[in-house]
């Protein structure tokens, strides 16, 4: 059975992560996911993230990680789902204070790196996300990998879902991202990422690095803003979909299964 393909699709991007390309990027995309501290970031770099996405009139939605800045996140920590619980609420908490201020609403949440790697395959670490997010706020939409752990935990939770799929690294056949360390993790040419977004969207599979084709759900679609060239490929894939008819907007119009808008 084929999944659902859409004509409409959310671009997010990760933000606030200390790099000078936010600005160049915010134009292209419809919601940003805006490190809270743990990986990256600080109070300041909040409030100007937040700020920007208030600017441009961006979906803004928290991106809480491990504590583990030394290794930008990216390295799987021993933890509880209490206390996955505990660092999710938090770091939530923090950043909705910042769009309170400017009057913007915290629209959704995506974990960032190792612990989104995490909730996709382990189903205890994903309900704890998915409580996270539940209990700090209950209409907050929640990002996961498509067809993962957390989408069936944010579901299960009442949640509104967002199905991400990744615009900037390859699959393995099992529907996982290729891990970084290993050769051609990474996408680079943005052309040839906008025609896998527009396969993505339009037929609703991506061909893994196994040559096979795996079906996935689309609603939204992850810009890496730490990756060389990340302006560059932000403003192809949107023209490239544009170009097609696909309407580019915030996700909080085409987020999936869980609470209805």
């Amino acid at each position: 059975m084929r999944t659902k393909v859409v004509r409409s699709i959310d671009l997010n991007c990760d933000m606030g992560e200390g790099f000078d390309s936010d600005a160049a990027i915010i134009p292209y995309v419809t919601s940003i996911n805006i490190a809270c501290g743990y990986h990256a970031g600080d109070p300041a770099t909040m409030r100007k993230t937040v700020r920007l996405a208030a600017d441009h009139s961006v979906a803004i939605g928290a991106h809480p990680s491990l504590p583990d800045r030394a290794n930008f996140g990216r390295r799987v920590m021993q933890v509880t789902p209490q206390e996955i619980y505990n660092l999710v609420l938090y770091q939530a908490g923090a950043l909705s204070a910042f769009t309170r201020a400017v009057g913007a609403a915290l629209v959704h949440l995506k974990p960032h790196g190792a612990l989104y790697n995490m909730a996709a395959k382990d189903a205890a670490i994903a309900q704890a996300i998915a409580e996270a997010t539940r209990d700090f706020d209950p209409d907050c939409i929640l990002i996961g990998l498509a067809g993962s752990q957390l989408i069936k935990a944010g579901e299960n939770a009442g949640l509104r879902t967002a199905s991400e799929a990744f615009s900037d690294r390859t699959y393995q056949a099992d529907g996982s991202l290729t891990p970084r360390d290993l050769a051609g993790a990474l996408i680079h040419d943005p052309a040839a990422a906008a025609e896998r977004v527009l396969k993505m969207v339009l037929q609703g599979t991506v061909t893994s690095q196994q040559g096979t084709e795996i079906l996935l759900r689309a609603d939204t679609i992850c810009i890496h803003g730490d990756s060389p060239g990340a302006a560059e490929m932000a403003k192809t894939i949107r023209e490239r979909l544009q170009r097609e008819g696909i309407d580019v907007k915030s996700m909080a119009g085409i987020a999936g299964s869980g609470r209805k808008p």
